[in-house]
């Protein structure tokens, strides 16, 4: 059996300072959770197995403000009816906006086929940060396939095409060209940073990008090393005051 959902979440500012959700619309298994510093997607169900088509749309109007996270890290798995599965994430920033997606790595099962395709359209004066992060299998496993595609519009114009292809059985994903012999890759994108981040480390490269923005890319033999890596990458940044803390 396969799914097809979709879930929404519309952000406004009221014209005091703060923002408001008008629509925060879930679908199993894309269930939705507001907390007071941020909406939460929170799993109703096992997600994604393979055949399973998701969506998530975001909103985010002139000068509001929404932070988005996920519960826990989503397991990828082959599932009964076989295929790829797909998450398609697609949001517009308004001017004056923020959007930070920041959701808990994905983790591709054995056998697994999964797509990420991330869309955001944003406009000239709205701020983004964006995580991505994905684990080559659980614990004694290779891992199967994940394609994530990352497409970002700035003011009319692409701001970054970007896409990451890896596969836990194939020598040269995991060979010295992509994953160096890691099983976990992550990226941050910082738009509406002053200036890009200044730190590299072992495994961590950064691109800068046009009016100030940087894609940070690493890889990591475990998860708490790879966050740290992103982390320390926007820590080192001359930022809008994104808390690190949270990151």
């Amino acid at each position: 059996m396969t799914l097809t959902a979709s879930a929404r979440v519309v952000a406004v500012a009221d014209g005091h300072g703060r923002t408001r959700l008008p629509v925060l619309g879930s679908v199993i298994p894309l269930v939705l959770r507001r907390t007071p510093d941020a909406v939460y997607l929170v799993g109703g169900a096992a997600w994604p197995l393979g055949g399973d088509d998701l969506s998530l749309s975001l909103d985010v109007g002139p000068g509001a403000s929404l932070r988005l996270c996920t519960a826990a890290a989503s397991v990828a798995l082959p599932g009964l009816a076989g295929g790829e599965s797909v998450f398609r994430v697609t949001a517009t920033v308004g001017d004056g906006a923020t959007l930070e997606y920041l959701p808990e790595p994905t983790v591709i099962a054995d056998g697994a086929r999964h797509r990420t395709e991330i869309s955001i359209t944003l406009a000239g004066t709205a701020s983004l940060l964006l995580r991505d992060e994905v684990i080559l299998g659980r614990y004694g496993e290779l891992g199967g396939s994940c394609v994530t595609r990352l497409s970002v519009n700035r003011a009319g114009r692409p701001l970054l095409r970007h896409e990451t292809a890896v596969r836990g059985d194939d020598e040269v994903s995991v060979g010295p060209a992509v994953l160096a012999g890691h099983r976990m890759t992550g990226s941050l994108l910082i738009v509406g940073a002053c200036s890009p981040p200044g730190s590299r480390g072992e495994g961590v490269a950064v691109m800068p990008l046009a009016e100030g923005a940087a894609l940070v890319t690493a890889v990591a033999s475990d998860a708490a090393t790879l966050r740290r890596q992103l982390s320390d990458a926007l820590r080192s940044a001359d930022r809008l005051g994104w808390p690190t803390s949270r990151l």
